[in-house]
């Protein structure tokens, strides 16, 4: 991708397994570490949106964990210069579980939920990085809706997915360079709000999600240009094959999702508890490895992103606790549990 947007969706919480993680006590054979990195500048949050533009990420909005409101302060990440800075405020109504994609350089944030005003909105906005400004953009032509998902191919964005009264389907595309959106064809099977999408190369994969309270156990994988669907493996044990024996605990809502070179990684949420286990997509083989569990506190709500090649994910909730800690993921490294103190 472009850097897919992870939204924020995207978004997800660990409770403490007893208090800390679910997953296997086996992790030790697991190849993956997690790095305590730079925390996030900002108040702790969750349901927050980010999006990278260049070598520079971007977060912001989401629900405050001082006050209970909801935020419309944005922040930078310089990694170069390892700090991160604050840029004008978004400009729109204050919100939780927004979307965001890149196009052409810039940043779209989209829909969400202002809770105070107990108001789903369809807005959209654009952040120019030149200018470093904010500029109002036609209205998102579905319904309103928060904790869908977002990603760009092929230079159009692409909304999808979400809750209003009930989950949905539908799937639209954002043409940048003439401020339009065109409706394309919804996903297959059960509608959803909380999933994850990440990009591999030319095509898109929407992963799990909640409907009715329960974890989907598919993975659908798009193709902008055929303008299709196509249902992949399950996630859960299913087949007679031995590949899904020791599938569990991929499928999830409130995740978050981000890409390393050719494989796509899901971490943090919840199928009914939190969830620390990781997981890697081989999309050439539509298999799945379990890789080392994060090593922070459980927990949803989350924001994942691609930075300069390297991994992040920061922020999010368990329970009433609300982070602003940040971690990176080097999904080729032996665990190493003292780079975490």
């Amino acid at each position: 991708m472009k850097h897919p947007v992870l939204l924020f969706l995207f978004s997800s919480l660990f409770i403490l397994s007893s208090c800390t993680k679910n997953g296997d006590d086996d992790d030790d054979d697991l190849v993956g570490n997690w790095v305590r990195s730079e925390d996030f500048r900002g108040d702790p949050r969750s349901e927050a949106v980010s999006f990278v533009l260049g070598n520079k990420a971007y977060v912001g909005t989401g629900l405050f964990a001082t006050n209970g409101q909801y935020s419309t302060e944005f922040y930078r990440l310089d990694l170069d210069l390892g700090y991160w800075e604050k840029i004008p405020d978004f400009p729109g109504e204050m919100r939780r579980g927004a979307v965001a994609f890149t196009a052409n350089g810039k940043a779209y944030v989209a829909c969400g939920f202002n809770g105070p005003a107990n108001k789903l909105l369809k807005d959209v906005w654009e952040y120019d990085p030149v200018q470093n400004k904010w500029n109002p953009k036609n209205e998102f032509p579905g319904v309103a809706r928060r904790n869908a998902v977002a990603f760009t191919v092929n230079g159009k964005g692409y909304i999808a997915t979400g809750y209003n009264t009930s989950a949905l389907s539908d799937c639209w595309e954002y043409n940048a360079t003439d401020d339009s959106w065109t409706e394309k064809a919804s996903i297959r099977g059960r509608k959803r709000s909380q999933a994850v999408a990440f990009v591999v190369g030319d095509k898109a994969y929407i992963c799990s999600g909640n409907n009715n309270g329960e974890a989907l156990n598919d993975l659908q994988l798009f193709d902008p240009v055929g303008n299709k669907w196509t249902d992949l493996r399950k996630l859960t044990n299913v087949s007679d094959e031995s590949y899904d024996d020791d599938y569990a605990n991929i499928a999830r809502y409130g995740a978050v999702s981000f890409t390393v070179g050719s494989k796509a990684y899901l971490a943090t949420g919840r199928a009914g508890s939190l969830i620390s286990d990781t997981w890697e997509y081989e999309p050439t083989t539509d298999l799945w490895t379990k890789k080392t569990s994060f090593e922070g506190t459980a927990r949803e709500g989350a924001i994942g992103f691609m930075l300069k090649d390297r991994a992040f994910v920061l922020t999010g909730r368990s329970g009433s606790e609300i982070f602003d800690n940040m971690f990176e993921f080097r999904p080729f490294e032996e665990q190493n549990d003292d780079d975490n103190n």
